[in-house]
């Protein structure tokens, strides 16, 4: 008896890892974006940019998705790394994919129906209504998004973390 519950616990552990381990959710860069380098005139405009969010396709969305979260990223500005530091922009999902359009840097007042979660962490001449393009000054920091499915009652569901460039 002992040992088949020993066998049941450890089928039952198998499975569940196994679901842990399969992430489904993909995303991909859409519009020029390559995740390796910012495409020209995407950079902040103290950099002479007139930067926008990446657009994304995103599949695999779990079941019960309600909106997709992106949270942008400096990977290498201590204060903007994590957390949506450089804005966290909302749009509402249904199915299993979404294609997230791009929306303007620096306002807080988006178009269609994206919304903006969280603003820019910057402050001074770097602050920002939404999200804030990147704006390092050409010093090669790497610029990231964590892509979040969240369900109507805000749990996030699953995510994933996609390069969008160095800049």
């Amino acid at each position: 008896m002992r040992i088949a519950r020993t066998i049941v616990l450890a089928a039952s552990a198998l499975v569940v890892m196994s679901g842990v381990a399969m992430a489904e959710m993909k995303v991909s860069l859409k519009g020029g974006w390559d995740g390796k380098k910012v495409p020209k005139g995407q950079q902040c405009t103290l950099f002479g940019g007139t930067g926008a969010t990446p657009p994304m396709a995103v599949t695999g969305l779990p079941k019960g998705t309600a909106w997709v979260y992106v949270e942008f990223n400096d990977r290498d500005y201590g204060p903007l790394s994590r957390n949506g530091g450089h804005g966290t922009i909302g749009y509402p999902a249904k199915g299993a994919s979404a294609d997230l359009y791009s929306v303007p840097g620096l306002k807080g007042s988006l178009p269609g129906k994206a919304k903006v979660i969280a603003k820019a962490r910057s402050s001074g001449k770097y602050k920002s209504s939404g999200y804030l393009p990147p704006c390092s000054g050409g010093r090669g920091n790497r610029y990231e998004a964590v892509v979040k499915a969240v369900s109507g009652n805000g749990k996030v569901l699953e995510k994933v973390r996609i390069g969008i460039g160095r800049y």
